[in-house]
């Protein structure tokens, strides 16, 4: 049986370090963005990620692109 795949969300996590723990582990805060095209290739949602993390003072752990997509019945 067949499957279609249909591209249905996107979305980027920016991680960000704020400080550290008692135990000198980071301790970290994640913002989300939504509304990124299923379509935006990785390179300028990382490209937008670096942008905005220029404009905050915590430094950025890590990027994450979530992509979700709608399964059908062919």
């Amino acid at each position: 049986m067949a499957v279609n795949s249909l591209a249905d969300l996107s979305k980027m996590v920016i991680t960000s370090q704020v400080g550290l723990d008692a135990n000198n582990e980071p301790v970290l805060k994640a913002k989300t963005y939504n509304g990124v095209k299923p379509t935006a290739l990785d390179q300028d949602v990382f490209d937008v990620a670096q942008a905005i993390a220029s404009l905050q003072a915590n430094p950025v752990y890590r990027v994450e692109r979530i992509d979700r997509e709608e399964l059908t019945q062919a």
